[in-house]
């Protein structure tokens, strides 16, 4: 019996090094954009400025990051499900896809709350900025609404998936958390 001919017939045993270290970057981006919203202070004041300023980088890079590590997934693969899980890799399968949505959908409904309000969207200390459409304040309240939406969901989102992890870890024993360390 010969050897697969190609890596891609070989299952994965854990995720590769570039999708381990997007997983984390992105995980440290999203915890800043929601610190930085959290912290950013009263109304015309310095702190609101460089906070939302922070938040608007992060969730650009979020989003930047998000889509290269969805076509990392997309080229490379990902590893197996361990044996036996049927309806817990269904859901972990449903929770990826539920947060490559989310955290594609998050920035560009950002954007669009930002130039919906009449604003463009500026990337603090370089003097860039872009609008992808005009103003219109009844689609920016919706836009908000549902971009506020996302982001208190993120909170119980993440906090699933890293029960999740840990259920893996500590009660099943299953290896699945060291895939993505």
């Amino acid at each position: 019996m010969s050897a697969p001919s190609s890596a891609a017939a070989v299952p994965l045993a854990r995720y590769s090094r570039p999708a381990v270290v997007l997983h984390w970057v992105i995980f440290l981006l999203v915890a800043l954009a929601l610190f930085a919203i959290e912290v950013r202070g009263p109304r015309g004041s310095d702190s609101r400025a460089l906070w939302t300023g922070i938040h608007v980088w992060a969730g650009l890079s979020v989003l930047v990051l998000t889509v290269v590590r969805l076509f990392w997934r997309l080229v490379h693969g990902v590893p197996a499900a361990e044996a036996g899980q049927g309806v817990f890799a269904a859901c972990a399968r449903g929770l990826h896809l539920l947060f490559y949505v989310l955290l594609i959908a998050q920035p560009l409904l950002g954007i669009l709350m930002i130039n919906f309000a009449g604003r463009p969207v500026s990337l603090m200390g370089t003097g860039l900025s872009f609008a992808i459409v005009g103003a219109d304040d009844a689609a920016r309240q919706t836009v908000h609404d549902v971009h506020e939406f996302i982001g208190n969901a993120l909170y119980y989102l993440i906090g699933l998936h890293a029960l999740a992890a840990l259920w893996h870890q500590f009660v099943l024993k299953d290896g699945t958390l060291r895939k993505m360390l």
